[in-house]
């Protein structure tokens, strides 16, 4: 995740000259600090938010634009955003939501793959916020709708800002306490708890509210082969089980089988 965050943290602003077109790419052409000239490229899905037919509806040749770095592909040659520049007012905000700054705002619209935000400061006009499924909740969820609702208003930690798509990804989770600080100190324990999900490999067992713990396959059918784990259990169903390791960094919990020797 923090790799992919640098490379969406923004570059630095460029004013470039349109000179031609390369297919549905833009190319133009920089200054540097020395006076010396360079060809860069803005690839067609950056070259404006707006939905276009060619990059020519929008630049003629020999018109200045202010573009942002990307980076250098293509023998070293520098790729460059206009979209992140195209609307001042919308960089400015972006620009000012820091990742881990606490913001507010008022959800829009809740789809199986994520919530909207309208975040409060934003452009009048623009919806910037963005929660992805996994940064709403500690618990599990069979659909958004089950966190948030659409017209609620919410707090938020920034994860990031991103100037190319205009967009402010969020978290909820992030301002909730982790449920395993409070759980670590069960390993060890037995514990009983119903079997909420049967994968190929194994069966997934709610412990506490917001607490699911994994049991493989291997602990499961130690006494007989089986291929699958609804061969000996059903969804739904409550078993005893074992807490080997709670692993807050990868936020998981290793489970045993009730009196069994634990393996490693």
């Amino acid at each position: 995740m923090q790799s992919l965050i640098n490379q969406l943290l923004p570059g630095a602003v460029r004013t470039v000259k349109v000179i031609g077109f390369d297919g549905a790419d833009v190319l133009v052409e920089l200054v540097d600090a020395d006076g010396g000239m360079e060809i860069g490229l803005i690839p067609s899905q950056e070259a404006s938010m707006r939905r276009t037919e060619h990059p020519s509806e929008l630049f003629e040749v020999g018109q200045e634009i202010n573009a942002e770095e990307i980076g250098r592909w293509c023998e070293g040659q520098l790729h460059l955003s206009a979209r992140a520049c195209e609307i001042p007012a919308l960089r400015s905000f972006l620009l000012a939501c820091e990742p881990g700054q606490v913001v507010a705002g008022t959800v829009s619209k809740v789809h199986n793959f994520g919530v909207f935000v309208h975040v409060d400061g934003e452009p009048d006009g623009l919806r910037t916020g963005f929660i992805r499924v996994p940064d709403l909740t500690w618990g599990c969820i069979s659909h958004p709708s089950e966190a948030v609702e659409a017209g609620q208003r919410i707090t938020a930690e920034v994860i990031i800002a991103d100037t190319r798509s205009g967009q402010v990804t969020l978290s909820l989770k992030a301002l909730q306490e982790d449920p395993l600080i409070r759980f670590a100190d069960q390993v060890g324990r037995v514990l009983t708890g119903p079997i909420t999900k049967i994968v190929p490999f194994g069966v997934f067992v709610q412990l506490a509210p917001d607490v699911v713990g994994f049991l493989h396959l291997s602990e499961l059918a130690a006494d007989e082969p089986v291929e699958t784990p609804d061969q000996l259990v059903d969804e739904g169903e409550l078993i005893t089980v074992k807490v080997i390791e709670v692993d807050l960094q990868h936020h998981r919990v290793r489970l045993g089988v009730a009196g069994g020797a634990d393996r490693t």
